[in-house]
């Protein structure tokens, strides 16, 4: 399973091969791939467009509740630097096993040492 950071939606807005090879993949092979409600916030920007949205379809969206921030809340806790969105996407991506697509490789691995069970991939 897959969980997009704003890098993978942004590559995809943009149309990047190698983003657009991933999402056929997924969806070819049944591939779930998810998206934290915060990621779909910092992503938005107040320049919605038609086209943005159809890029959400076929995605699931995932909301922050309480348990999803308390452990991303542990994360903030035990990794120096780390900042709540990329601890919330690397919390939902834990709960599944999931490989996260993003383009803040750097950060998000940083905090792949707290979800050991998560891949960290470039956009």
């Amino acid at each position: 399973m897959i969980t997009f950071d704003v890098g993978a939606l942004i590559a995809l807005e943009r149309r990047g091969a190698r983003m657009l090879r991933i999402v056929d993949a997924a969806a070819q092979s049944n591939t779930r791939i998810t998206v934290p409600t915060v990621v779909v916030a910092e992503w938005w920007r107040g320049r919605p467009s038609k086209r943005m949205a159809r890029l959400l379809e076929g995605i699931d969206i995932e909301p922050l509740d309480l348990r999803l921030a308390q452990i991303a809340g542990d994360a903030i806790a035990a990794v120096r630097g780390a900042t709540t969105i990329d601890a919330i996407v690397m919390a939902s991506a834990a709960q599944r096993g999931d490989a996260v697509f993003t383009s803040d490789v750097e950060d998000l691995s940083k905090l792949a040492a707290y979800f050991p069970g998560v891949r960290v991939l470039h956009t």
